[in-house]
């Protein structure tokens, strides 16, 4: 071997090694991308699962909350048709029959307007405290606007999922093939995947769909 097939060899053997060198940044790029995602996937993951909880449970609170105010409906009805028929019976009673008539229209009055609004003595003024109609609607509407708060964080955590577990995909599929440009693409489905991540839990922007 003269000088120069040894200079040749010693420069592939550097371009060699420069090339498993530029490969191992590649990997390890990629993994540490990789890792990132993965743990980005498990934090929402536990948004998603919260708020689906959050979602069924303010489900069940409005729909029995609502349940109780037609409850209360009905029998505030039945005490209106019970004064209308009272009250028809007064202009042909005797006096002594008139009074007991009108004290028990008075009572039931009094009760239909208690269904209608009875605040919580200990704090009069919270429309979210009570059982009379009033303040059941109010509770009513106020589980709902929860409800339909989860169900949106819930659509931008189902969305990031699947961002994000196509994004491992393509990202390992990149280390395999140490191919770049598939690198790049599990990149942008990630910071995909992320922003619907943070969005899930602030709730920054509204979905277009």
């Amino acid at each position: 071997m003269d000088s120069n097939d040894a200079a040749e060899l010693i420069a592939e053997l550097k371009e060699e090694r420069s090339g498993h060198e530029a490969e191992e940044r590649f990997n390890r790029g990629a993994a540490l991308m990789i890792a990132v995602m993965a743990a980005v996937l498990a934090v929402g993951g536990l948004g998603g699962g919260n708020a689906t909880d959050d979602m069924i449970i303010s489900n069940i609170r409005a729909s029995d909350t609502w349940a109780f105010y037609q409850a209360k409906n009905i029998r505030q009805a039945a005490y209106e048709i019970e004064v209308a028929e009272l009250e028809s019976r007064l202009p042909g009673a005797a006096p002594a029959e008139r009074a007991a008539l009108e004290a028990r229209i008075a009572e039931y009055a009094a009760t239909i307007a208690r269904y209608d609004d009875e605040p919580d003595p200990e704090a009069p003024d919270d429309p979210l405290r009570g059982e009379g109609k009033k303040q059941l609607m109010a509770q009513a509407q106020a589980f709902e606007a929860t409800r339909e708060v989860a169900v949106a964080k819930d659509d931008n955590f189902d969305l990031a999922e699947v961002a994000l577990q196509l994004a491992l995909v393509l990202g390992s599929v990149a280390i395999l093939a140490t191919n770049r440009a598939i690198l790049v693409a599990s990149g942008v489905l990630g910071a995909i995947g992320a922003l619907l991540t943070l969005n899930g839990f602030l709730l920054l922007f509204a979905l277009p769909f």
